[in-house]
């Protein structure tokens, strides 16, 4: 295993943009409100990270743990209905059966699909709030956004309907007020709150077409969610075993402790009053009572259409695509393996039979550079004065990178014998690594980290330094999904590229830090530095290597 330190506190705000690209001066505003949202979220997370760890950090997984809970309602919800009666007679007595005679089943599973409905409209709201604050709702990520928003009004229709069912109380309560506020819109010719101001006013057939509906609206929330995540490779669609685990367990204990039960039967002869509401789910109820329908109708729509609208407003300037040099590109196809967005895709070379080449959507390409780390021409030995790799970003070739480690381990060389020399490769979204630089440390921001090819960590110990740092967002934090996890997997030998193994593991450290914990990764170095200068390691170092420049492509 590689030597790891994880940083654990925070204290700022987590950049969502490169730093070099200026925002226009009327989305400010804009960024200010999502920068604090954003500092809220990274505390949050940060401080769950010292007692979960980055993997079961529920706030880092909100889209699995949505996925998890919509597993449980789908798998009790398929119980509940074999046993359903969905006569007016039977259906309150049905389900009453459930929760008193056979508690031990019946009960805790409508127990367990309450409690995961409410916990998936939670997480669900916060994690359209989270990657709002985190900026990741125009270009690139425009599809899983716009796919998304539907996905709201599909889960309270259905999480509405479910109460309608149960026909208690509280279902007549649900029924009358959402009817009401249908009414308001233009779309009835008559209107429709009055099928339950009298007792013969239902029948059984509007519980039959009742439990279709909320059959039928989960399918499409299902399918709706495949369309949300199509565009995006290695999709988590479960969160880390002890998450569920200790969600299951929670459920349960909730269960136990306060089962779902219903409310005195319905009927439209009373007014339903006093009654416990789920304000997970109903709270459009009493929020329809204190205003209006009109005002609450305002507000669904208007907020669904600034939804829509977020990707189309003025936002920072998005990062240059990946580009592919078809005279160096061999068709190995890690680039496609690794890209997070499924961006990059193999076609026939043009001018190589039989091989294949890389080729880039711009729609979808994030501009994140961890193709340019997967290509194995993408390392700093090769001779030529001009490093030309298969896959490059425009912004931050590896030529350039290349230029600038061989400039600053030239001034390395010029200091004395004395402090450990470092290099420090760090991330734009991370932590800013150029505030370590000095006279014997050198420091290179990537636009990610999983952009750093790691023959680059051997070429920095073979041209002299002790020890190299490689250093980005915590885990699970990534803000190019993968970035650090193939970095971490490369540099343990298990992903292509890997680094070889005569690089010495104890001259080489990984930190996890984000952009508001420099401190920390200041202090890691420092720590790093100190290990290399008290302990014997000279007999670990590798061979030295001096790169004969060629002017011969």
């Amino acid at each position: 295993m590689l030597p790891t330190c994880i940083s654990s506190t925070a204290n700022s705000r987590h950049s969502s943009t490169s730093s070099d690209v200026t925002d226009p001066p009327n989305v400010s505003l804009d960024n200010s409100l999502r920068g604090n949202t954003q500092t809220a979220f990274e505390r949050i997370e940060n401080f769950f990270d010292a007692f979960f760890g980055g993997t079961d950090n529920p706030l880092r997984h909100l889209g699995a743990l949505g996925l998890y809970f919509l597993w449980i309602l789908v798998a009790t919800g398929l119980y509940l209905y074999t046993v359903l009666d969905t006569s007016i007679e039977g259906v309150y007595t049905s389900i009453g059966h459930l929760s008193q005679q056979q508690w031990y089943l019946g009960g805790i599973l409508r127990s367990l699909h309450r409690y995961a409905s409410d916990a998936f409209v939670l997480v669900m709201m916060l994690h359209l709030v989270r990657e709002w604050a985190y900026g990741r709702y125009y270009g690139f990520r425009l599809y899983s956004w716009i796919t998304g928003v539907p996905l709201i009004w599909l889960a309270y229709i259905s999480g509405i309907g479910g109460y309608w069912i149960v026909w208690d109380r509280l279902a007549q309560y649900s029924a009358i007020a959402t009817t009401e506020l249908l009414d308001w819109l233009p779309f009835f010719n008559e209107p429709t709150a009055r099928n339950f101001l009298a007792p013969d006013s239902i029948n059984d057939r509007i519980f039959t077409v009742l439990v279709f509906i909320h059959i039928g609206i989960p399918l499409m929330l299902i399918l709706g969610l495949w369309a949300h995540v199509n565009r995006i490779s290695r999709v988590d669609y479960l969160p880390s075993r002890r998450v569920m685990l200790a969600t299951m367990t929670s459920f349960l204990v909730l269960a136990a402790i306060k089962p779902a039960l219903s409310e005195a039967p319905a009927n439209l002869a009373l007014v339903p009053a006093n009654l416990p509401l789920d304000w997970f789910i109903l709270f459009i109820h009493p929020l329809t009572d204190i205003t209006s329908p009109a005002a609450v109708w305002a507000l669904i729509f208007g907020a669904t259409i600034l939804l829509f609208a977020l990707p189309f407003l003025p936002h920072p300037k998005a990062q240059p695509i990946a580009l592919v040099d078809a005279a160096n590109c061999n068709g190995c196809s890690r680039c496609h393996a690794d890209c997070p967005y499924e961006a990059v895709t193999m076609a026939a070379h043009p001018y190589k039979p039989g091989h294949q080449i890389a080729v880039v959507d711009p729609d979808l390409c994030a501009g994140c550079g961890i193709c340019a780390g997967s290509c194995p021409s993408s390392t700093p030995f090769r001779s030529q004065e001009k490093l030309v790799t298969g896959i490059d970003m425009p912004q931050q070739p590896v030529d350039v990178t290349r230029q600038q480690l061989e400039a600053q381990l030239a001034q390395l060389r010029t200091q004395p014998a004395g402090a450990a020399k470092l290099v420090v490769f760090g991330c734009d979204k991370g932590a800013d690594v150029r505030r370590l630089a000095s006279a014997d440390t050198a420091a290179i921001s990537l636009l990610c980290t999983g952009m750093l090819p790691p023959s680059f960590i051997e070429y920095a110990l073979r041209s002299g330094v002790d020890g190299v740092l490689v250093t980005g967002c915590r885990e699970g934090g990534c803000d190019f999904r993968l970035g650090m996890q193939w970095t971490q997997e490369r540099l343990a030998h298990q992903r292509e590229p890997h680094l070889r193994s005569l690089v010495p593991q104890d001259r080489l450290r990984i930190v996890y830090a984000s952009r508001s914990e420099s401190k920390q990764l200041a202090a890691a170095a420092e720590e790093f530095r100190t290990q290399l200068e008290t302990q014997a390691v000279s007999s670990t170092r590798p061979p030295a290597y001096s790169r004969r420049k060629s002017h011969h492509g």
